[in-house]
């Protein structure tokens, strides 16, 4: 700031201190991109043959041997609405996640949750076709739950309260409302995320959240690597190219 400009602002408004700035999220945004690639391509071709060749087909995992399944299916959708719906959670609570700590983990909570949610629903509802990045995003919801408690003292009441609202939603969501979502997946997702922030989050109230290690921000250029690679490779089975 120039010294001009300083003698120019009013004396209450030179005292007031920066606004603070909120962060881009750039990392939800390169996500979101990412699987609406993959989409983009399943248009363009056959949705039910692109669900077919690269979603998350149980019986194909188990008995086929076609174990990358389990993530192809996490960067494919059933439909516009379907990748509509998931984008709009992924940027609303992406946005927040970016903003609340390092954007590092926000790569990472969403891979391992797409993992965690795949895994889960294996277990628990061994037939079908999956398919939607939902338990990677409901993750990212998982993550914030617990960070809304652990750091109780920055928190409103009002924020745990809405969080703890969207959990029962989507869980009520998927086993009323919807009997074809995938919701051990949703499940999956969520204690995912929720154990990771357990682990990471630090219990010291006064350490910036949102500080990380350049071993950690390197995990999580490597996790978005990681994605964009698994939806490449959606894309060249939906082509019939691999």
């Amino acid at each position: 700031m120039s010294l001009k400009y300083q003698e120019d602002l009013p004396d209450h408004d030179a005292a007031q201190p920066a606004p603070a700035r909120v962060p881009q999220p750039i990392y939800s945004f390169i996500l979101i991109g990412l699987y609406s690639a993959v989409f983009l391509c399943e248009i363009g071709t056959n949705l039910d043959r692109a669900v077919e060749t690269a979603g998350f087909d149980k019986s194909a995992f188990l008995h086929s041997r076609e174990y990358w399944r389990i993530l192809t299916g996490t960067t494919l959708h059933g439909g516009i609405l379907h990748i509509l719906f998931n984008s709009y959670a992924f940027y609303s609570f992406g946005r927040l996640f970016e903003m609340l700590t390092n954007r590092a983990h926000l790569a990472i909570v969403f891979l391992l949750s797409c993992l965690g949610g795949g895994v889960l629903s294996l277990i628990l509802q061994p037939k079908g076709v999956s398919v939607g990045a939902s338990g990677g995003i409901v993750g990212l919801i998982g993550y914030l739950a617990v960070y809304a408690f652990v750091r109780r003292d920055f928190i409103s009441s009002q924020f745990r309260r809405s969080l703890l609202i969207n959990i029962a939603f989507i869980i009520f969501y998927g086993v009323v409302l919807m009997s074809n979502i995938d919701n051990w997946a949703h499940i999956g997702g969520l204690i995912t995320g929720a154990i990771y922030a357990f682990i990471q989050l630090p219990r010291d109230p006064y350490a910036d959240p949102r500080i990380a290690s350049r071993t950690t921000e390197t995990l999580g250029l490597l996790a978005v690597g990681a994605y964009g690679a698994i939806c490449l490779f959606s894309i060249l089975l939906i082509l019939r190219v691999v």
